[in-house]
């Protein structure tokens, strides 16, 4: 029985001749590496790789804010403090009604805030639409309120001789014992008006 030679004894021995049996080249596009490639993959230059797709969320699901594909965030939340203090305002208006023009003040800013508050509401930016309409109601009603009683308080006045009282005050001028003797005659005719004693006793 021959022996191999003394190189395939030893690898590192120098090549002492004769053809080396080398393994058949691979064919051409064939996995070059040392390794077999993972199953299902094609090998690697066999295809191009496949396109990046961005970020979209979850099948069903936005995606995260910042990421491409419909970013998800809360809704910003209704400014409703409009509409309320519009409310608020036009019910402070009614008990004004017994000062001069606190109804007159009061009402008026209620029927602005409220208007205003009603634009956001249309605009989508609030959902108190309906509060704000009933402060314009209330604001209303306090206007109305505040010019009857005011209306009412200048009937009463001419009633118990205010016309003549301006009238006697207008033609006594700066004279000091005629606008006395102007208001004891108005006061006069309201006590006879009213059957009430208005002047102190002594």
């Amino acid at each position: 029985m021959t022996e191999p030679p003394e190189s395939s004894k030893n690898p590192d021995a120098p090549y002492q001749g004769g053809t080396p049996d080398y393994p058949p080249p691979p064919p051409p596009g064939a996995y070059q590496g040392g390794y077999p490639p993972p199953g299902g993959y094609p090998p690697p230059g066999g295809y191009p790789p496949p396109p990046q797709q961005p970020y979209s969320g979850y099948a069903g699901y936005p995606g995260y804010p910042g990421f491409e594909g419909g970013g998800y965030g809360a809704p910003p939340a209704p400014k409703n403090g409009i509409g309320i203090a519009a409310l608020v305002v036009g019910i402070l208006a009614l008990p004004a009604v017994l000062t001069v023009f606190g109804g007159f003040v009061l009402g008026l800013a209620a029927i602005v805030l409220g208007f205003i508050g009603y634009r956001r509401a249309k605009k989508g930016e609030a959902t108190n639409g309906g509060i704000a309409i009933a402060g314009i109601v209330v604001g209303l009603l306090g206007i109305a309120l505040n010019a009857a009683l005011i209306a009412f308080g200048v009937w009463g006045f001419l009633q118990v001789g205010g016309g003549d009282y301006f009238d006697c005050m207008q033609d006594a001028g700066n004279d000091t014992s005629a606008q006395m003797q102007c208001e004891d005659e108005f006061r006069g005719n309201i006590e006879n008006r009213f059957s009430v004693t208005l002047t102190p006793t002594p």
